[in-house]
């Protein structure tokens, strides 16, 4: 079973332990840094350290881009000792279902780096498309939820 938890004092320190490949580093902040970025943006970061039957595998932080005015997938990763095992994509649609019903959102944003051709697959994977915009290395996705692929439960 996979779940997501909220960071708290008794499972931080397991979190900043999460470790992702080294050919994946150049994709992935740190999650130390992410928690950095969630204190700082605590009015619209939501960090989630996501759980498979009682072991933290991973985690996700989700946030609302004021600039913009969107809703994001802002960081994800999974540790590289449970890395293809499916909690990625179960992870990210629980993600994706908390939008929807704490925020009631009909779309979600997210970028992935040019070569990070996993990344691209999971996300299309679910239904995100690519929107055209590239900033640096990074290719935009968007996300229409009505749209998402139900074959993830």
């Amino acid at each position: 079973m996979v779940e997501l938890r909220k960071i708290t004092k008794e499972n931080y320190e397991e979190c900043l332990n999460l470790n992702i490949a080294e050919s994946q580093k150049d994709f992935v902040s740190s999650t130390a840094h992410s928690l950095a970025q969630a204190w700082i943006y605590y009015d619209t970061a939501f960090p989630f350290a996501i759980y498979a039957n009682n072991i933290m595998v991973g985690f996700i932080m989700l946030g609302y881009y004021e600039v913009e005015g969107y809703y994001t997938l802002w960081k994800f990763m999974i540790d590289e000792k449970y890395q293809n095992k499916g909690y990625g994509k179960k992870a990210l649609r629980l993600g994706i279902d908390y939008l929807v019903n704490r925020y009631k959102v009909k779309e979600v944003y997210t970028a992935y780096y040019t070569t990070n051709h996993i990344a691209r697959n999971l996300y299309e994977s679910i239904g995100f498309r690519e929107t055209g915009e590239i900033v640096g290395n990074q290719i935009g996705m968007k996300l229409i939820v009505s749209n998402m692929h139900d074959t993830l439960y």
